[in-house]
């Protein structure tokens, strides 16, 4: 049984960054000097450790959040390594709402790129506090001081320079630590394992002291006690120091700032050393609070082992066939073998297996307690975003959102073996990814797969033949559109039926407008309404809710619309919320019928990295797909151009754009809003 380490020796990080910044290089240094690894593994061999999925290694990118364990200098590490691509943009949201840090990844070249910006304020968003590591100094066109500015300009971060790099591009040999005034110096013959550490070379000493003086004064303007010892000119100790800056990060005030090139094997002993000294433990960040499931009440679980347990299942996955949660625990203590009651759907689970996570390889263990993250087997019905909770102290921690899917695709089973097998598949896949969805259209009998993007369903069909050797053909892909309505218009409508030997009468008037693009539905009463009893209008709302997902133009849910009910006829014993429900619903249906019903499409924001020489044929791809400039702003060797356009007309871009540019552009993109065709 493996040793437990004191939770005050726990941290549990995030690796976050845009695609391609070189999180899991980062990952798999810290792997290998933390002794987990004993060989490097390369994401562009298709080696690495993280990268444990075959399609992973295959294209280079990280799909799947992957958990590891590890120690450094008497902590435990528990490190998720997140994908960078915007399709999987649930992985990092789910991973970060159990974490207690993060280390935010960026390009010494590409600074703060789009994908960096969503997944830092994905990380603000959960108060998540971070280290910035800025990568791949040894690239031609590094620019660290411009990286630490856009830091502050584009993501309203104030970053605490710990380390300076010595030389860039070819010449970056090593870094100089500001806050003990060392420089460090990486040897190449055991793969940076080992490194010098010395006094501040003659040539460097005067900007590294200024370097230092600048830090000293960061600190001290978020720190009263060390801002008083500023002014009067006394010298502030290195400790004293140290704890200013850990306590700045961990009250998301700070964001400590450190450099080097993973993949050239240098900086990230320093980088290890701050998460032990900056980041926060479990029982360091403020207790997580749920609420009680029947009372409403709120209830907070601490860090402590004594308490009831409190665990929140962040992700579910098949490994061997068998389904595991991951599970970080915030209190108690999780046993196997125990029962562990789940509040959200209300009954007991069974633990019989507790497993310590390295990627796709695991470690049984007895027990875990506070603050750590697992994997956990033996949980029937579990879901993500689902609490593991005590009997006696049942708690709902806050539940995961998950995002609208922008795209869909038609599948269907290529042999009748797969015929069988295609719908438990599916709902496997389901389990794993909240952002999946599947449906069948009644009208057609087709199955239709949604998701976030096209590499998200290349990659989910690709699995399905690769793990569960289920064959299918997939037809083109579809957008999932929105509808809604151009002018003000007034429905009625009367549902007076003889149901299972009961009447059902109820008369429902309502009025239906256009809201601005964005302010999403609104249902309202009229001021004054008394058709019918109050017991009844949770029907009523219930009745236009339902209506409101499914449009008379395509059957796509509606959006943007406010509905106000004016009126109504009520009969004594005859007006049922069975009657109002479905009167309300039909009601909606007839108003929308002349408010000029029409189709929303959704509109992506896209970034496109491409060298100056092929910018006229790349703008005037995008003008082509109805896209619309904008900005255009110079990188180091590229111009980047951002725009907004009709995800309709991006399919294939990728091919196009290696085309428009003889292969040398790279673009993002994300859904930003629903808007009308052409607009």
């Amino acid at each position: 049984m493996k040793k437990r380490t004191a939770i005050q020796k726990t941290r549990n990080i995030g690796i976050i960054a845009h695609i391609d910044a070189g999180k899991t290089t980062v990952t798999e240094r810290i792997l290998y000097y933390t002794g987990k690894v004993h060989k490097m593994g390369e994401v562009h061999d298709g080696e690495a450790a993280m990268d444990w999925m075959p399609d992973e290694q295959e294209r280079g990118i990280t799909i799947t959040s992957a958990v590891t364990t590890c120690h450094w200098k008497d902590h435990e590490i528990h490190i998720i390594d997140t994908p960078g691509h915007v399709d999987f943009t649930i992985e990092v949201e789910r991973s970060l709402r159990v974490l207690d840090g993060a280390v935010g990844v960026f390009c010494a070249v590409g600074g703060v790129q789009p994908q960096s910006e969503t997944v830092w304020r994905q990380a603000d968003k959960y108060k998540v506090p971070k280290i910035a590591f800025i990568n791949k100094m040894d690239r031609v066109g590094a620019d660290f001081a411009a990286c630490v500015r856009q830091l502050r300009e584009r993501l309203g971060a104030r970053p605490l320079v710990l380390a300076i790099p010595v030389g860039s591009e070819e010449s970056f040999s090593g870094i100089i630590d500001l806050l003990n005034m060392r420089q460090i110096t990486w040897h190449a013959q055991d793969l940076g394992a080992s490194f010098s550490e010395g006094p501040v070379q003659e040539a460097l000493l005067e900007e590294a002291r200024a370097e230092r003086e600048k830090l000293v004064e960061d600190v001290a303007e978020l720190d009263d006690a060390l801002m008083e010892q500023y002014l009067e000119g006394a010298e502030i100790e290195t400790g004293a120091l140290a704890a200013a800056i850990r306590k700045a990060t961990t009250d998301l005030r700070a964001v400590p700032v450190l450099c080097g090139s993973a993949l050239r094997n240098k900086g990230v002993q320093p980088l290890l050393d701050a998460v032990v000294a900056y980041l926060p433990s479990p029982q360091d960040v403020v207790a997580i609070r749920g609420h009680h499931p029947e009372t409403g009440e709120v209830v907070e679980c601490h860090a402590l082992e004594k308490e009831p347990l409190a665990a929140l299942i962040f992700k579910v996955a098949m490994h061997e066939g068998r389904k595991m949660c991951y599970a970080r625990i915030y209190s108690g203590r999780l046993q196997a073998g125990q029962d562990a009651y789940n509040s959200n759907r209300k009954i007991r689970e069974k633990i019989s297996r507790i497993w310590s996570i390295h990627a796709n390889k695991r470690e049984r263990i007895e027990e875990a307690g506070a603050g750590e993250i697992v994997g956990v087997v033996g949980l029937k019905y579990s879901a993500t975003g689902e609490t593991l909770c005590a009997p006696e102290r049942p708690v709902v921690l806050e539940k995961i959102e998950a995002y609208e899917p922008v795209i869909s695709v038609a599948v269907e089973p290529k042999t009748h073996a797969d015929q069988e097998k295609i719908a438990s598949v599916l709902e496997k896949l389901m389990d794993e990814d909240p952002t999946f969805r599947v449906r069948v259209d009644e009208e057609t009998g087709q199955t239709i797969i949604s998701g976030m993007g096209e590499l998200h369903l290349e990659i989910l069909v690709h699995r399905m033949e690769l793990e569960f050797n289920t064959l299918v053909n997939v037809g083109k892909p579809q957008v999932v559109y929105r509808e809604t309505i151009a002018v003000e218009n007034t429905g009625r409508a009367v549902f007076d039926r003889e149901v299972a030997g009961a009447r059902h009468f109820a008369g429902v008037e309502l009025r239906i407008r256009p809201l601005a693009r964005g302010k999403g539905n609104r249902f309202r009463v009229a001021p004054g309404f008394a058709a019918f009893p109050p017991e009844l209008l949770p029907a009523l709302s219930r009745g236009v809710l339902e209506s409101l997902e499914s449009g008379t133009v395509m059957g796509y849910p509606v959006l943007d619309v406010e509905v106000t009910v004016t009126g109504g006829e009520f009969r004594e014993g005859q007006t049922t919320e069975l009657a109002v429900r479905v009167g309300a619903s039909m009601a909606f249906k007839d108003a929308m019928r002349g408010a000029q019903a029409f189709l929303l499409e959704p509109v992506m924001e896209v970034e496109v990295l491409a060298p100056q020489e092929f910018m006229g044929d790349v703008i005037g791809d995008l003008n082509s797909r109805g896209g619309k400039i904008g900005s255009i702003e110079p990188r180091p060797g590229v111009q980047s151009i951002t725009a907004t356009a009709p995800l309709s007309r991006m399919f294939g871009y990728s091919t196009d754009l290696r085309s428009a540019s003889q292969g040398r552009g790279t673009y993002t993109m994300q859904f930003s809003h629903y808007d009308q065709g052409g607009q």
